[in-house]
């Protein structure tokens, strides 16, 4: 794609990126009310079966990962016009989602500023070595990146070290904003826990919130996941690197039925996010079916997503992900 394709590219696709509060309103009572409702059903269920429960806490991860996407759209300043009300209710979902919202705002858009770039990688992606850094890498580090790369460890531990341990500590570099923000999230974190323990007792926390929270976790691990690491997917050293060519190139269009759209907040339709982040979740689908070129990027579905889980290393040389076994 020329420059010029580019440039118009871009530019065919800004008039979406333009919020509108009463949708965005709309948007909030239909995912942050529901999700409380579905935690007491969830709750009280606890009395009539275990199974009954955990079938509501199911659902209500799926409202958390909504409300991610809510936290997500507040830290690109594209949820509302207004950017107090976006750091506002971006804390107030941080604490539903259990995410710091200065510090993973800071790592986002250093995500999207440099996603696909082999020379800039580290900060707030998934960690990929490519096949020379493995071959030179010492035994040590192939351990740890095999570990990592481990499917029951990235989805099964993964939220764990999520929720309490990467979004609990503020960076080196972070500066006083940041850090507050932090502090502040993890008190009311501390606060409502201690509530629900005194109220409801230590069975809330372990049956019906861990569940929720771990299951909202792997699922938002695996979206974040399985949108950038397909077979063909964009990476280029710095020299080569493109952002359009990396946005359109580099992340998916993951192909979910309607239901699973609307729960995930349209975040299959990556491409169109990463080509303009100002873009709402709620303008992403549109965006794309009245853009011809955006509908040339890489489609994946729930059937074909799967076979992401065997790349381990991306071969810069066939320009693809392979397995360690390849």
């Amino acid at each position: 794609m020329s420059k010029q394709k580019q440039a118009k590219l871009r530019k065919d696709v800004m008039p979406y990126a333009t919020s509108k509060t009463k949708t965005s309103m709309i948007q909030l009572f239909n995912t942050i009310p529901p999700f409380f409702i579905l935690w007491y059903l969830a709750y009280q269920s606890l009395s009539v079966s275990i199974f009954l429960s955990l079938a509501f806490s199911v659902v209500a991860a799926g409202f958390m990962v909504r409300t991610f996407i809510i936290f997500h759209d507040c830290a690109h300043q594209s949820f509302f016009k207004n950017k107090k009300w976006n750091r506002v209710i971006g804390t107030l979902t941080g604490v539903l989602t259990h995410f710091a919202f200065e510090k993973w705002k800071r790592e986002h858009s250093i995500h999207h500023a440099t996603s696909g770039n082999l020379d800039q990688r580290g900060t707030g992606d998934i960690w990929i070595m490519t096949v020379n850094e493995y071959e030179q890498a010492s035994k040590w580090q192939r351990l740890q990146y095999r570990l990592y790369r481990n499917p029951f460890v990235m989805f099964g531990l993964g939220p764990f070290s999520l929720f309490l341990y990467e979004n609990r500590f503020n960076r080196k570099d972070a500066r006083k904003k940041e850090r507050w923000n932090t502090y502040l999230i993890n008190f009311m974190l501390v606060a409502i826990y201690a509530i629900i323990v005194l109220t409801l007792g230590w069975q809330a926390i372990l049956l019906v919130q861990l569940p929720i929270a771990y299951v909202a976790g792997v699922l938002g691990i695996w979206l974040f996941y399985v949108q950038h690491q397909f077979e063909d997917s964009y990476f280029e050293n710095e020299s080569e690197w493109d952002y359009v060519k990396a946005a359109v190139d580099g992340s998916s269009y993951y192909k979910l039925p309607k239901w699973l759209e609307w729960m995930t907040g349209n975040i299959g339709y990556h491409h169109v996010h990463h080509l303009a982040p100002r873009v709402p979740n709620y303008h992403l689908e549109k965006a794309h079916q009245e853009t011809p070129p955006l509908q040339k990027a890489t489609t994946i579905t729930l059937k074909t997503s799967l076979e992401s889980i065997r790349f381990r290393l991306y071969d810069e040389e066939q320009k693809t992900f392979i397995s360690f076994k390849e």
